[in-house]
């Protein structure tokens, strides 16, 4: 049951990313720069996600003497980490316009602090190979 009820919330959430308009038939309108400051957060979240992937891509091109292994689970934690920022944006933005027209607080998330904690994680990893001289 409670899986059920989660599935269909989560469809429901879904379904909004694609009908944003739907998103005006919750409360009022707010304040329209409220709604531009939303979208450049937004905006913002997704030059990060493509950051993340153009950094997957450059580790797996131009780190060729890193092990295999290695250099495949980087590109593919950074490649996976954009795609989980293009749709945490999308997500945001709807939770956040939703709250505003609401006139709920704005909706609180882990996501940031988790993915600066796996880039810094990442880098630091990627500054000790380069140390060690097994990157280029």
């Amino acid at each position: 049951m409670i899986l059920r009820d989660g599935l269909r919330s989560l469809g429901a959430a879904v379904r909004l990313w694609w009908a944003p308009a739907r998103v005006r038939e919750e409360g009022s309108t707010p304040d329209y720069r409220f709604s531009l400051a939303n979208e450049r957060t937004f905006l913002a979240w997704l030059r990060t996600g493509l950051a993340l992937v153009g950094g997957g891509f450059a580790v797996d091109q131009f780190l060729p003497r890193l092990s295999g292994t290695l250099r495949l689970t980087c590109t593919v934690v950074l490649l996976v980490a954009g795609a989980l920022c293009a749709l945490r944006a999308v997500n945001h933005w709807v939770r956040c316009e939703l709250a505003m027209r609401r006139g709920e607080d704005l909706p609180l998330s882990r996501f940031p602090s988790v993915l600066a904690l796996g880039v810094g994680v990442l880098a630091a990893v990627l500054v000790v190979l380069v140390v060690l001289g097994r990157t280029g």
